[in-house]
């Protein structure tokens, strides 16, 4: 007898840098989320396909759950909890620590008004010891009546077989939306640019990468199938600019590198890779900016 097949929609939701990217990115078997170690990484929601003989799952990678400090954060935070009434599963990532700060009181108020099922995962279990995590779900578990709670670790791919176990059993039957062989719905260009900011974000100092934006004025093929991209990177000072030059062009030249090799190897083609840098003062405060470098700050 043919099991049925079931589909749906499961946003990864939680503070910045939980891991929500990573994790995702290791479920469906394939980087298209960035990922750093800085937080507020992911800035627009992000859809993933999964698809075995059980089912499909599209994945929505959210920004972290944060407080706002201007029009861009108000943007993602918008984009975060606007996605919760519309999918059939939460995923609600928490790091393993008992202490409930202030961030994750803000999702658990969300999370209480809402009817769909909410699975905790708490990732990076690698970090501690088996008490501890006991100890953790002892403490989550009395905060809401969470459909199920899996431990994980999204770095290490730990137990994240029984994570999709546990996903597919509370999506409804249901339609294969996507082809099998859809991995996102992110075009080409988006994926791009953001691989170019996740370089800057790994290379420059703290301050910096919040403030920077990566656009792509050009894609375009050669008959003889490499391609040359034309991109921007938007930052907010003139003293921001000259970092992000570097001396004689030196960590523009690495940050354009690291990304002409990570986009050649998502493209499966050879790229000439140009790329500049602008000053816009206060473009995340500016919404017809925040528009045009593709965040809608009504949360659309």
């Amino acid at each position: 007898m043919k099991e049925t097949f079931r589909s749906g929609f499961v946003t990864l939701i939680g503070r910045p840098n939980v891991g929500k990217s990573t994790l995702m990115n290791h479920l469906i078997g394939q980087k298209i989320a960035i990922t750093s170690e800085k937080p507020q990484t992911t800035r627009n929601r992000i859809q993933t396909v999964y698809t075995d003989e059980r089912g499909q799952i599209v994945f929505l990678d959210t920004p972290g759950i944060h407080r706002a400090r201007n029009k861009l954060d108000t943007y993602m935070v918008n984009v975060a909890e606007h996605t919760l009434r519309e999918v059939d599963v939460i995923c609600w990532l928490v790091e393993p620590t008992t202490y409930i700060g202030a961030n994750e009181q803000h999702i658990l108020q969300q999370l209480r008004d809402v009817k769909t099922p909410v699975v905790l995962v708490i990732n990076k279990i690698d970090t501690i010891e088996k008490e501890e995590l006991i100890r953790l779900i002892t403490t989550y578990k009395d905060l809401l009546p969470f459909a199920d709670i899996v431990p994980v670790s999204a770095l290490r791919k730990k137990n994240t077989d029984e994570l999709l176990r546990v996903l597919f059993q509370y999506l409804p039957e249901g339609p294969q939306y996507f082809d099998e062989d859809t991995v996102t719905d992110q075009p080409m260009r988006q994926i791009a640019a953001e691989l170019i900011r996740e370089k800057a974000l790994r290379n420059l100092e703290d301050e910096i990468p919040h403030g920077i934006a990566v656009t792509i004025e050009k894609m375009k093929e050669r008959p003889n199938g490499m391609y040359d991209i034309e991109a921007t990177i938007i930052c907010e000072k003139d003293s921001h600019k000259g970092i992000i030059i570097g001396r004689g062009g030196s960590m523009l030249k690495k940050i354009g590198s690291q990304a002409r090799r990570e986009i050649e190897g998502l493209m499966d083609a050879r790229v000439n890779l140009q790329i500049w840098v602008k000053v816009r003062r206060e473009w995340r405060d500016n919404e017809l900016y925040l528009k045009n470098y593709g965040y809608r700050s009504d949360g659309e």
